[in-house]
């Protein structure tokens, strides 16, 4: 009996009238910069030349350009903001069509690297010739190390030959003592 109270009620709302939706169409907001709402994105090319693939050697790449996003873009969440204020959204520099600041600390810092890097360099130079000294001085003591090895195994070789003929060589008897007629030298005066 209580679900028949409720048909009623079902038939009820389902003559209702929806409402209907006005929509007023708005102007578009005047063209502005977008940097007051959101900060740009970086985007930089990279050139690269033939190459292999470092994960398949089977495969090689020609010459092309690579797209990449540095930096993606951001909401500005400082929009009312003026030139006034310190604080400005400014996109990350980059340095390598930018100058490095320079002061006083920076430039004595860049001149000890450079004397540094002078130093380094002639040390350098320094130690290659004296390790070209060396390998010449090396390579002439394996060449006499060399030489004394013949030299030691022809010497055992004589002394073997020396040995050799030695023990070949038969003892020459004295000479036989028969009497002779000759005067003997005891008699002179």
């Amino acid at each position: 009996m209580k679900t028949l109270c409720f048909i009623p009620l079902v038939f009820l709302t389902a003559c209702s009238t929806t409402p209907k939706l006005k929509l007023h169409p708005q102007q578009p907001p005047p063209a502005t910069d977008n940097s007051a709402v959101r900060s740009p994105e970086i985007v930089r090319a990279y050139h690269f030349g033939r190459y292999v693939d470092p994960n398949d050697s089977l495969v090689m790449h020609e010459k092309h350009v690579l797209f990449r996003v540095e930096e993606n873009t951001q909401w500005n969440l400082h929009p009312h903001q003026t030139d006034n204020v310190a604080f400005q959204f400014t996109p990350p520099r980059d340095a390598a069509f930018a100058p490095a600041p320079a002061n006083d600390a920076i430039l004595a810092e860049v001149n000890a690297q450079k004397l540094a890097t002078a130093r380094i360099m002639a040390q350098a130079n320094d130690l290659t010739s004296a390790l070209a000294q060396f390998q010449t001085a090396l390579q002439q003591t394996r060449t006499n190390f060399q030489e004394v090895a013949i030299l030691r195994a022809s010497v055992v070789q004589l002394k073997k030959q020396l040995d050799a003929l030695e023990a070949t060589r038969i003892q020459p008897l004295p000479p036989p003592s028969f009497p002779t007629n000759e005067p003997s030298d005891s008699l002179e005066p």
